[in-house]
């Protein structure tokens, strides 16, 4: 018997990156076409980034504690959310879950730990590079954290809303997300954690001159995981 898996989506392409990655890999584990069951509820990305442009990351979690509410409805044993950036929210309203979280910060965490790594360079919007999900969870973890310079978070912000949410695959973009991943080497990083789930999208770890942390598919391989 498998666990049932509940996605919160909040952006469609992290959301179906998350799910297609769960469903391929499945049958690594169950045979072929075998996945456990999924259940997949979200709102949509302009209600959380109101509440995000707003600071208001208190409603940000209660949304997503919504979203979890509809999904233990509908069978739903453990909880993800493909999407970093909410995960401040999440981090307010955890315990009061009616479903066990897998989080998303922490599973990265983990995953460098495991491959050794000592210093994370941290890509993802504005608001998660320079935001708390992910620092508490890397220090506990021994593992320091960098951040591209203001005017580098700023460009892949635009990005990540501009382009990669709307499926918008640009050279240039990926151009530019690879000079960013270079000056992290240059400061010391030795892997880099694409911390926003569309990143993968348009950086693969053939593209990156660093190491790659894929923070959608490590999460899905975390649920499938927990799930069997």
């Amino acid at each position: 018997m498998t666990k049932h898996i509940g996605i919160v989506a909040v952006s469609s392409e992290g959301a179906a990156l998350c799910y297609r990655t769960i469903c391929l890999e499945g049958s690594e584990f169950l045979g072929p076409h075998e996945h456990p069951e999924i259940t997949l509820h979200g709102f949509s990305l302009g209600s959380y980034q109101r509440l995000i442009d707003e600071d208001r990351w208190d409603a940000v979690g209660e949304m997503m504690l919504e979203s979890a509410a509809k999904l233990v409805q509908s069978g739903a044993q453990l909880l993800i959310c493909p999407d970093n950036t909410v995960h401040q929210g999440l981090d307010l309203v955890r315990e009061r879950s009616p479903a066990q979280w897998i989080h998303i910060a922490e599973e990265v965490a983990g995953e460098a730990r495991r491959r050794g790594f000592k210093r994370l360079g941290i890509l993802g919007t504005r608001y998660l590079m320079e935001g708390p999900v992910y620092p508490s969870k890397l220090t506990s973890a021994g593992i320091e954290r960098r951040v591209p310079n203001l005017e580098q978070r700023e460009r892949i912000n635009q990005i990540i809303y501009d382009e990669l949410v709307n499926a918008r695959i640009l050279p240039e973009s990926r151009a530019y997300f690879q000079n960013v991943i270079r000056d992290l080497a240059v400061g010391g990083c030795d892997a880099v954690a694409l911390s926003c789930t569309e990143i993968p999208l348009l950086i693969s770890p053939a593209d990156s001159p660093l190491p790659v942390l894929d923070s959608t598919r490590i999460l899905a391989r975390a649920a499938l995981r927990k799930a069997i």
